[in-house]
Order: structure tokens, then sequence, then C-alpha cells
């Protein structure tokens, strides 16, 4: 009984902080869907029969797509609780060979978050249909473009958002002063704008709280201001829940009504756009396999973290849904006796008596919107620079601020531009309104094509069965979209040139890096040249930790040679890093660490892939925290090799000739003990930053450098890692990991290229300028590699790399 309480006493819980982030724009849309849709021609149809014919068409617009598309079928689709956008294209790769990430392997598969039950194709019998990625590389690009369609167009929303929910709070005060100023107004929503953008890297730790207690408050308001307007002016509005008067309105208005269709999916794109944001950028989480949409929302708001699938269609359905019918079916009924009123029908229909709190109250609500659409295009682009789809950019994260809440400065600031700009711009909420319209509807239509795929490659479904969901819902979906489009001239060329710089963007950035990538794949160096060297591969041995960062899961790069060739001295310990993303949302930190040796074991050299899920976040506080796990991995690794019998292999092979996941024994890092000790970052003994290929040795180069450079001096806690268990059954073991902690103790360097890229000279003109100038200037205009993995600058080594492409 008592357990029985408990459950529903936390579901009752979740249910109430759904409220927060989930349902804010949906609740808001109420301020400008009337005058939206009412915006063009429409306006010349002033009737009753007008107004309840676009009520019923809001009403069954809302409930067709928000009731029956968001809480029946979306709310089914996750791939490991995460939903979204990233999510369809993560199974899509996995289950359908869409994939283009680099380096994929074999142990990709082995990860716990990689299979799912009933996702398995290997099963089911290959059609020519099935088998089209596999014999068609241009289907995978098609998909990968498509993808980052919707992802450009979920940035655009973090641009528009902002703008059309504070602005259309804020002219309710045009209501109790008819002489205000335009400009007046935008004054006060720039600067309500800029102030939001200038608090973003606080977080939203200290006032998530009161996210969930607004946006309830708020369709509290709206629900009593619904069934007030329709006692008090016209009670028949009930009758227009009939869809018959769809049909009248159409009759009525002809083309004119179905280019308000435009205005009227308003009511719409404040819930699904903003929760495939939410969903796809890692802000929504879900504790159950089934579940989509799990208002992991107030993961912004609180440390509960995650929400199930049940506690999202009980808030909707049972409350938001009922308070939004109200004041649409309200505001209708206002408009049928006050059609003059349209270009400010929401407060317009607000009793004098309580308008100045419901002003307030819909300015923080429209605030609270705008954080969440903020918060989900950082996660946005964390996720496409993941996937290698976006340039390099600092993201923060901070242990005090609330669970997967991140904050991209670059970003930041180019939103607050984007926005000031749309908002100075503007006219009125309609040209925004019309902007904001084709970007959600974009988002809307891929997804709904995306599960339609994922219906026949992932679930391995009939191909019927997903013809039928895209034709049921992509051919409506198509009719608004084709409303929307008509409204290019009147603001809807916006999000279309935002979405393409984006879209330019980061497709540019693909190419060159796959470019890269793939140059490095044909350039590496052969095992047999370094065979020949010996053990001391013809160069000084220095005491000390060399990390060397890669691209290449496997094979040696040829930066090793060219850094060898021109400082021939390196650090005694080697290890080769490839930091890789894995098409996942997560992987478990146990299964993070794969560690393999390159060589005989005289040569000291391992390789180590750390696999990250899309959606990861870097949770360590400093350096520290990769290097003692990175050691403790090797270390672990070197055990694991001694009981399974094997040896140093030419090919870089491991146990039974395969790298090995290292965390999966249960006595990982036992033999270790943590000391943390305060003291200066700069002392460290592996301060090393060498810009120039013209050296000596790396002991010349550390000197010059410690009597000539000052590094920055701030005080920092140090994490020292000891070796506290020196038992070991096989004394070549123990050997080989103390001579690992002693390669510690005189520090850690990263060494990392420094590239610059050209196409061939006879390369296409289309490559030469996609290589040479936009690839260039984004790679010179974005953060350093340094900054993107948080490599301390007086660790690092950058060694310069020319790569004709």
């Amino acid at each position: 009984m008592d357990e029985n309480k408990t459950r529903s006493k936390h579901f009752l819980l979740l249910v109430y902080q759904s409220f927060g982030i989930v349902f804010g724009d949906l609740a808001t849309s109420p301020l400008y869907v009337y005058r939206s849709a009412f915006a063009g021609r429409l306006r010349h149809y002033q009737s009753e029969e007008a107004v309840f014919g676009a009520f019923s068409v809001i009403f069954w617009t809302l409930s067709f797509f928000s009731l029956f598309k968001y809480a029946v079928f979306m709310l089914s689709v996750n791939d490991n609780g995460e939903g979204g956008i990233f999510a369809l294209y993560s199974l899509l790769c996995r289950h359908g060979k869409f994939s283009l990430l680099p380096n994929q392997q074999a142990s990709d598969e082995e990860l716990s978050t990689y299979q799912h039950a009933g996702y398995s194709n290997r099963s089911v019998p290959a059609s020519s249909f099935r088998r089209l990625p596999d014999r068609d590389k241009k289907s995978k690009l098609a998909l990968l473009i498509l993808v980052l369609m919707a992802a450009s167009m979920a940035m655009t929303l973090g641009v528009l958002t902002p703008a059309i929910s504070v602005v259309s709070s804020i002219e309710g005060l045009k209501v109790q002063s008819n002489d205000l100023n335009h400009r007046i107004m935008v004054a006060l929503a720039g600067v309500l704008l800029l102030s939001l953008f200038v608090l973003q890297y606080q977080g939203t730790h200290k006032v998530a709280f009161i996210f969930s207690p607004v946006v309830l408050l708020w369709l509290l308001s709206i629900a009593a201001l619904g069934v007030y307007n329709i006692m008090h002016w016209n009670p028949r509005i009930y009758e227009a829940l009939s869809p018959i008067y769809i049909y009248r309105f159409f009759r009525l208005t002809g083309i004119d009504g179905l280019i308000s269709l435009g205005g009227a999916l308003l009511c719409i794109t404040g819930n699904m756009p903003l929760c495939y944001m939410l969903i796809f950028s890692g802000i929504i989480i879900f504790s159950k396999p089934n579940a989509f949409l799990t208002a992991g929302i107030d993961i912004l708001f609180t440390e509960v973290g995650q929400f199930s699938a049940s506690s999202i269609r009980v808030a909707f359905c049972f409350f938001v849904y009922p308070c939004l019918v109200l004041q649409y079916m309200g505001q209708a009924a206002f408009l049928s006796k006050n059609f003059s009123a349209i270009s400010l029908s929401f407060y317009a229909s607000v009793p004098d008596a309580v308008f100045w709190p419901v002003l307030v109250i819909a300015i923080l609500a429209t605030v609270v919107v705008s954080q969440a659409v903020l918060s989900a295009t950082f996660s946005t682009v964390k996720q496409c620079h993941a996937l290698g789809c976006f340039p390099r950019v600092k993201i923060v994260h901070k242990s005090k601020w609330i669970d997967r809440q991140i904050y991209v400065p670059e970003i930041n600031w180019i939103l607050m531009v984007l926005c000031s700009a749309v908002t100075l711009g503007s006219q009125d909420t309609t040209r925004i309104g019309n902007a904001y319209g084709i970007a959600s509807m974009t988002l809307i239509f891929i997804t709904t094509s995306l599960i339609s795929l994922s219906i026949y490659f992932v679930w391995h479904k009939g191909l019927a069965l997903a013809l039928s969901f895209f034709i049921l819902f992509g051919s409506i979906e198509l009719t608004f979209l084709f409303s929307s489009y008509i409204r290019i001239l009147q603001g809807g060329w916006v999000p279309l040139l935002l979405s393409s710089i984006f879209l330019f963007t980061m497709f540019v950035w693909h190419y060159g890096s796959r470019k890269k990538y793939l140059y490095d794949q044909n350039h590496k160096l052969p095992m047999k040249w370094i065979l020949t060297l010996g053990s001391d591969l013809g160069i000084v041995r220095v005491p000390g930790i060399g990390l060397i960062y890669t691209h290449l899961a496997n094979g040696v790069p040829a930066t090793f040679s060219h850094f060898l060739t021109n400082l021939p001295a390196f650090y005694q310990i080697i290890v080769f890093v490839c930091d890789k993303t894995v098409p996942v949302p997560f992987v478990p930190q146990k299964e993070r660490y794969l560690v393999g040796r390159i060589g005989p074991k005289s040569y000291r050299m391992y390789r180590c892939i750390v696999q990250n899920g899309y959606k990861d976040v870097n949770e360590n506080e400093n350096e520290y925290d990769f290097e003692n796990a990175l050691i403790m991995s090797i270390a672990e690794f070197i055990q694991l090799e001694a009981e399974g019998g094997g040896s140093g292999t030419p090919d870089g092979g491991s146990i039974g000739g395969r790298l090995a996941v290292v965390k999966s024994s249960e006595n990982f890092g036992k033999r270790f003990g943590i000391s943390k000790s305060n003291g200066f970052e700069g002392t460290s003994s592996s301060s090393l930053n060498i810009t120039s290929s013209k050296s000596a040795t790396l002991l010349k180069l550390k000197m010059m450098y410690d009597e000539q450079e000052s590094p920055e001096v701030k005080f920092k806690t140090r994490v020292q890692l000891t070796l506290v268990d020196t038992r070991y059954k096989d004394s070549f073991v123990k050997e080989e990991v103390m001579r690992l902690m002693e390669a510690k103790k005189f520090g850690v360097a990263y060494v990392i290229g420094h590239s610059n890229s050209k196409a061939k000279w006879n390369s296409p003109f289309l490559k030469r300028f996609l290589i040479n100038i936009v690839y260039s200037f984004l790679r010179k205009n974005c953060r350093a590699p340094s900054i993107a993995l948080s490599i301390p600058q007086t660790s690092l080594i950058e060694v310069g790399m020319n790569y004709t492409l």
C-alpha cells in the first residue's frame, strides 16, 4: 500500500513538472493564432460563420495532430529512451545501414545501448529496397541532408520562438494605451530578450523551480478566460466543434480559407516543433522504453531527471488540451461579436479587472518558453557537432547545473543578434508568425518522413504500413506546408534564409571533415615501418606519457611520422587516443574505453578509443579526471591481457586480436587510490606548448619554455592517482604497470594535429571553392581542437600537417 502511494505521488509529481517546458509554447499560442489566421484576405470575411469555421479548423487541427498523432503514435518511438530527429537518424544508421560516421567497428554493436529487442535486422529477409543503403551511397547522403535540414529548422526556431513569444505578450499594452508607439514595445521586447541571452551563462538551476508553476497558472488563467467569454459573448460556439463547420468555412472563403491554414497551424506549432526540439536536443529523455516524449523536459528545472510517457499523456489529455480548447472557444465567441478587435483578440477579450495580472503571467510564460527553446538549440548544436556536422564550438557544462544542461557561447551570441534583428525588423508578429509556421511545419513533415522510414528499416514492418503512415499524416501536413509557403513574401523568407545558411555551414563542415578522415585513412603508417624502427622508435624516449589524438580507430596516423621526423624525441609511454562518436544516444561509463596495444610490449605503445554517444556531455571537472581514467584503463588492460594469455601483435591487436572494454571488470580501479591537493595550474611537469616543428629535443624545448614563458597561474584542485595495491601474480604485469605510474608522475602531454587543408589543384571548381574558401574560413574562425576537446593549454603540443584533399 505504501509503495503504491509512493508511486502515485511520484507520478503526480512528474505530471506537475511536465508543464514547465513541454507545453509552454503550446500554451502561449493563443496569443497570436487568431490574428495570424485572419491576417490576410480572410479579414474581409467578418461574419459569425467565418469565425466559427476558423475555430473548427483550429480545434480539429489541434485534436488530430497533438492529441491523436502526438499522444498515440509519437510517444511510442524512442532510441534507448531518447526521441527526436537524431534518435530516428541513429536508429536508421544502426539498423538501416545509413551511417556516414567514420570509424565504424564491429565492437560498436557490442555496446549495451546499440541493440534493442525487435530492432535487429539479422532475421529479416533483405529485400531489394532494404538493401538500398548498401547499394547506393547517395541515399545515405540524402538522409543526412534531410536530418541536417531538420536541425537547421530547429536552430531557426531558436531565433523565431523568443521573438514571437515575447513580442506577442508585450503587445497587450496596446489595449490599455492606444497611443503606445510600436517602437517602444519593440524596445521593451528587445531589453527582455537581451537580458535572457546575457543570463544564459548562469544556467537556469536557480530559477527553474518556478517554471512549472508559471505555465500551470497561465493555463488555468486562459481556461477561466475562455469560460467567461463563452458565457458572456456567444454560448453557441460549442456548435463549431462539429467538423461540418470546416466544410462551411471553406465553402464560404474558398482559396482565402486555404491560405489562412498557415496561421491556423500555429495552434500546434507551439506543441510539436518545440517538443521535437527538446526531444532530439537531449533535454527531453525517457525513463521507459515506450516513451518518445517523456517529460524529461523538466530536467531543465529539477534534478528528478526522467519522466514516463504516461505522465505526459495525462498532463496533455486531462489538463493542457481542455484548457486550450476552452481558450480558443472563448476567443472565437468574443470575435464573433467583436471582429474589429482581431488584431489584439486575446488581450481584447480579457476583462479590465484582470488585465494586468494576465499580462504579467503572459510575459513570464513566454520567458519560460524562450528559455526552453534556447536550451534545446544549444543541445541541437552539440549533437550536430558530435556527428561531425558542425564547426568546433566551446560546450560549457557545470557540475552545479541541471543534468545535460549545456551552454554554447558562440551560438548564444549569434542567436541574440539574429533574434534582435528579427524583432526590430518586423512590423508586427504576423510576419514572425508566418516565418515561425514555415519552420515548424517543415520540421514536423521531416519528422513524419523519418518515422515512415523507421517503420520499414528499423521495426521491419511492411512497406504498405510505412506508406500508410506517411499518407495519413504527411498528406495533411503537406496541405499546411503549402499554405505556409504561400506566405514566403510576407516574412516566410526569413526561416528559409537562416536555415539555408545553417544547412550550408553544416554540410560543408561535414564534407571537409570527411575528406580529411579519408586522407588520414589512406595515409596511415604501415606497421612494418614502425617495427623496423625498433623498440626505441629511433628517437630519444624521455620520461612521461604522450597522448596522440587521432581520428583513426585503427592504424598509426601520418602525424606521428611527421612528428618523429621534425622532433626526434618523444615520451616513454605513447597512447594513440581516438575520441569517436557512436550512433547511440549515450555510452555507459563502464563501456566507454576500448584499450589495445600497438606493436610488441617493449614498444610501450597503446591505443585507446574513447566512445561517446551523440548526447553524452563531458562531466569531467578537469583534465586530471580524464588522465586518471585513461591510466587506470590501460593498467586494467595490461592485467586483462596477462590473464587472457595475449601479447602484443604487429597489427595492434590485444586480447584475441581485438580491443578490450576494460571497465567491464568488477575490480576496475580497486588497485588505485585518488587523492586531491590544492595547487596552481601551470606548474605541471608536462607544461609544454610547442608550435614549432624545428626543435632538437623535447627536454630542451621544455627548459626553454619554462625559462621564457610564464604560464597563467590559476588556483586549481589537482587529483593525484596512486597505486595502493602492488600485488600482481605476474611480475611482468607489475613491472609494466609500475612503469606506467612512474611515467604518469613526470606528466602527460597532449599531441594534436594543427592542419592546413587544400584541395588538389586539378579538382573541380566547386570542390576547390568548398575546401579552399568555405571550409578553410570555418576552420580558421571556429574553436581550436584543443578547446573543443578540453585539452589543457600548458600540456599541449601542436604538430603542423598539410592536407591535400
